[in-house]
């Protein structure tokens, strides 16, 4: 079944919450890991990081796109320009852009995120997720599209997965720009 797939707007906001559980998903992250400084990250906590997300959502626009079925969040996708995931810039990361220019340039756009609900993972979420993206992307004038996906994982339902993987992103016509870290290539799709 293929998940109806909308961009997230605060009327979304109980679906998302649920999606994410009490814990916040990811430790707590509330996919605020890339949008926080690290001093940020470890003087905060799984309600105020709840609460940055929230305010996030609901002063526009939409961060990431979110997966339904039967009106229930089975998945979740961070993406927007680079800009409004700052960390995900950082020079000695591998998704640090190859041109410096492009983490302000709003037409420079991430997918930084995943998550996927436990009964939802191995039945193509991440797939259907990044072709709604790559649409949302175009419709909001972005030139280019990158992620930093995962070579390989233990286990393909993992939690640590939530860059995704990259065979993903090469069946959604993604290439490779830069592989700074062993197994973690900057990839690139142009719109």
């Amino acid at each position: 079944m293929v998940p109806d797939i909308r961009p997230l707007t605060p009327d979304l906001w109980p679906a998302f919450e649920d999606l994410f559980g009490k814990q916040g998903a990811c430790y707590g992250c509330w996919c605020t890991y890339f949008r926080l400084p690290p001093a940020a990250r470890r003087d905060s906590s799984n309600v105020r990081n709840k609460d940055f997300i929230r305010a996030r959502i609901e002063s526009g626009p939409p961060p990431g796109l979110l997966a339904l079925e039967d009106g229930i969040a089975s998945g979740w996708m961070q993406i927007g320009p680079r800009a409004d995931v700052p960390q995900w810039n950082n020079k000695g990361r591998g998704s640090a852009p190859v041109d410096p220019a492009d983490a302000a340039d709003p037409a420079v756009w991430a997918i930084s995120c995943f998550f996927i609900r436990n009964s939802a993972r191995g039945r193509g979420h991440t797939h259907h997720l990044v072709a709604a993206g790559v649409d949302f992307a175009r419709k909001s004038s972005a030139r280019f599209l990158e992620a930093c996906p995962m070579d390989q994982s233990k286990d393909s339902r993992s939690l640590g997965l939530f860059v995704g993987s990259t065979r993903v992103f090469e069946k959604a016509g993604f290439e490779r720009l830069a592989e700074r870290k062993a197994g973690r290539p900057l990839m690139r799709l142009v719109l």
